[in-house]
């Protein structure tokens, strides 16, 4: 056994060594190619290489094979290759063809296959390549193998070690955990050359860090920077979409751009395994690997980061806006744009609280989602973000189970998800249920539900949970002149109130706090759409009101 293996199944002959000549001569020796003539020979042979121990990560198929749809071979594939990724190959001519795009959506929903692919042109296609290259890289990254990914070693999941892995999660870093009494974690020990305090981060350059903090993590992964005392065009508070895109726009334009955040790199987003409804990404993409493309792009414009920095007050003084870090350091920005975004809410059960990071996981924790094969999962939330957890998770649980207050899912998801998620078989829906304990010894083995009509409860087994729950903004730290409403959101433009506006005395811009120069974008904002392009779009329009805002004064 050596490389994984590329899968390709056709009936047409010459189909089939177009697409076998393609992959022999971009990806042997790394990968092994087999190319297959029928559905009924891709089956027996995937599942004797199942038997055999082998890894599978890519089928391709053709859109008919002997007369049968080739999402049916594909749809198959999962029961023994749940990682590899399974592709329909279309002809170029197909491409714009209404009834092909809806069989697309439709295999997709309900399950069937993960993308589509244009069959390969005459050598070279770098158009065929570029997609197959990012679908091996998706690969990777689910089994925890991509390039420069981060290993961390530690006595128990629990405790500094989900710590340590929920801040690399944030910041999008690749990156995979191992016991330290397991054969994996004594070899990553022994080529570390410690025998040092654990937990026990090793860099992909070899950088060996022993029970680092968060700052460690940041210098050591070159995204922190000593912001005291500097003062700024533009000041980013915030990581998310609505912050990384005011970063693009605004050191693209010229802009001494600062970005500040406590430790996310995508916010929210980077929770998301799969965001298919985003312009530009056709077969969909991750918000870790949207938020990593995202923050390349503004440091090669010459945006820079603090990360590992947080915000503990705010304030104006003349001409400028100055805000005090946590770590005692000071930075001033002639203007600020808030995009903090927002957290999910705690659930409020003492006994679950207890078992964080033991079963219990609050956002879609991708890292967590290969440790759960073969169990039983609950995910509770009825938005865009529980949905994808759902259908991320199903790709390696026995059964999740999807917990929503609401009545229905259409009350707080996408329509094409819906679809997604109802078409999954190995996803159960429960509408109007609520989790109002659980418990286990160390670690979480059961749940209580409730339901909300009846109010009976039922105790059920549970190996993990996972919540995706309302939205608390990261604002508690500003003070009352900056404006927010009940629930904490800020308000901003014609939201404010007419005591607000009067403090301002002016007409406030679009996106502009009670602040006079700080703007707000993203989830933070009262009112704002809570989509990642909303998001996006806010941040770019943050950027022409600061324009403006330099542009009046001296």
């Amino acid at each position: 056994m050596s490389g994984p293996l590329l899968v390709a199944v056709d009936d047409d002959p010459d189909l089939l060594r177009d697409v076998e000549r393609e992959l022999r001569n971009r990806y042997v020796p790394d990968y092994r190619v087999r190319c297959l003539r029928s559905p009924s020979e891709a089956l027996s042979t995937l599942e004797a290489l199942a038997a055999a121990g082998e890894q599978v990560a890519l089928v391709l198929a053709g859109e008919v094979i002997s007369d049968a749809p080739g999402t049916r071979l594909l749809a198959e594939v999962r029961r023994t290759f749940p990682h590899a990724q399974r592709v329909l190959l279309i002809g170029w001519g197909r491409l714009g063809h209404p009834a092909t795009g809806e069989a697309i959506f439709d295999a997709i929903a309900g399950g069937r296959m993960d993308h589509y692919l244009v069959r390969p042109a005459r050598p070279p296609d770098e158009r065929f390549h570029q997609a197959i290259s990012s679908l091996l890289l998706a690969w990777a990254e689910a089994r925890h193998s991509a390039p420069h990914t981060i290993n961390v070693v530690g006595e128990t999941w629990s405790g500094r070690a989900y710590e340590l892995r929920e801040v690399l999660e944030r910041c999008a870093l690749p990156h995979r955990f191992f016991l330290a009494g397991s054969d994996e974690g004594r070899a990553v020990l022994a080529g570390a050359g410690t025998g040092a305090r654990l937990p026990v981060v090793v860099m992909p350059d070899g950088h060996v860090l022993e029970d680092p903090s968060d700052e460690d993590i940041a210098r050591a992964a070159g995204t922190a920077v000593d912001a005291a005392g500097d003062e700024y065009d533009l000041v980013i508070v915030g990581c998310g979409p609505a912050g990384l895109s005011a970063a693009v726009y605004g050191a693209s334009e010229g802009l001494r751009t600062l970005i500040i955040d406590s430790g996310s790199l995508g916010g929210q987003a980077t929770s998301s395994s799969s965001i298919r409804n985003y312009l530009g990404f056709p077969r969909g993409v991750s918000g870790g690997e949207l938020a990593r493309r995202a923050y390349e792009q503004a440091w090669v414009f010459g945006a820079r980061f603090a990360f590992m920095q947080r915000g503990s007050s705010l304030r104006r003084e003349r001409d400028a806006t100055v805000l005090d870090l946590a770590t005692g350091g000071v930075v001033a920005g002639r203007t600020v744009v808030l995009a903090t975004g927002a957290s999910y809410r705690r659930l409020g059960v003492a006994a679950l609280e207890r078992l964080h990071g033991a079963g219990v996981f609050y956002g879609a924790a991708a890292s967590e989602a290969p440790l759960v094969a073969g169990d039983d999962v609950y995910v509770v939330g009825g938005a865009n973000s529980a949905g994808q957890a759902a259908l991320h998770l199903a790709r390696y649980a026995r059964r999740v189970t999807l917990v929503v207050r609401a009545a229905t899912l259409d009350a707080g998801m996408s329509h094409y998800l819906v679809r997604e998620v109802e078409a999954t078989p190995n996803v159960e829906i429960r509408t109007r249920t609520e989790v109002v304990g659980g418990g286990g010894d160390g670690r979480l083995d059961h749940l209580v539900l409730r339901d909300r009509v009846g109010g009976e409860e039922e105790t059920v087994s549970a190996h993990d949970l996972f919540l995706t729950i309302g939205a608390r903004p990261h604002t508690e730290w500003l003070p009352p002149t900056v404006e927010r409403d009940p629930d904490g959101f800020l308000m901003t433009g014609a939201d404010l109130s007419a005591d607000a506006l009067r403090a301002l005395g002016r007409r406030p811009m679009a996106l502009e706090t009670s602040v006079p120069g700080v703007l707000a974008a993203g989830d933070v904002r009262h009112g704002s759409v809570k989509r990642v392009a909303s998001a996006v779009g806010e941040g770019s329009i943050a950027i022409q009101l600061v324009h403006r805002l330099l542009a009046a004064r001296p």
